[in-house]
């Protein structure tokens, strides 16, 4: 028993540790949160110029779910290709792989901040998106039933695209490949949050047994994906 609970404390230990390596390393250098939330704000100068002779708010909401998914997902692209570029320009993932530490680990450490980073950009962009685009609508008294869908999308996606970065990490045209591979992989986790996130927007009676079962099919991705991502890191990272 006392060893199963050293062996316990010491996968947290090392989890702990390799999740603060990264996320001082963001604070020290903020490259990834800077350039995604760059990155953010010149998809809703495009998004801007695009719904620029659209004067009716109300059409402007009927595909404003598929533009926030559409931002978060193309911003995510851009930090999940950076999560591992202190690694591989520092030599840092040989050292780790190196060291006794259970490949699983190191991808929960990885996914967690992937999230984290997600989520910190999220935190800003949403806001400025209502801002740019929802601030002389009507908004559904609905509206707040984004965050489960905003939540279980986001997990999805960091957690399934630690997997694809780390396949793609030393292959030519990296960037173009992860988004080959991530966006089909993706598609029934972000059909079912524009489902969801649209039907909160539109707030419209009767719909929302299909809000329902759309966080079902995305808790069920997650579930599903994660933990095949899970399994499947130790032959991704040393393949």
């Amino acid at each position: 028993m006392g060893d199963r609970e050293t062996r316990r404390a010491s996968a947290w230990q090392q989890y702990c540790a390799l999740v603060g390596k990264d996320i001082r390393q963001e604070i020290r250098t903020r490259e990834m949160i800077t350039s995604m939330v760059v990155y953010a704000m010149l998809v809703l100068t495009v998004y801007g110029a695009a719904l620029s002779q659209v004067g009716d708010s109300i059409q402007v909401m009927s595909f404003a779910g598929g533009m926030l998914w559409a931002l978060i997902v193309f911003t995510s692209l851009l930090g999940l290709n950076r999560s591992f570029a202190h690694e591989t320009e520092s030599g840092c993932l040989e050292g780790i792989l190196l060291a006794p530490v259970d490949r699983a680990l190191i991808f929960a450490a990885k996914a967690t901040v992937n999230l984290v980073m997600l989520a910190v950009v999220e935190f800003i962009a949403v806001p400025l998106f209502f801002l740019f685009f929802l601030s002389g609508a009507e908004l559904a008294p609905t509206w707040p039933l984004i965050l489960p869908p905003l939540f279980l999308g986001t997990v999805g996606v960091a957690g399934v695209g630690t997997l694809l970065s780390t396949m793609t990490i030393d292959t030519r045209g990296r960037d173009v490949l992860l988004a080959i591979l991530l966006i089909p992989v993706i598609f029934p986790l972000l059909y079912a949050c524009v489902s969801a996130t649209s039907i909160a927007f539109a707030g419209v009676a009767g719909t929302f047994g299909t809000y329902g079962t759309s966080l079902v099919v995305a808790g069920a991705y997650d579930v599903i994906m994660l933990a095949a991502s899970w399994g499947l890191y130790e032959f991704a990272v040393e393949g």
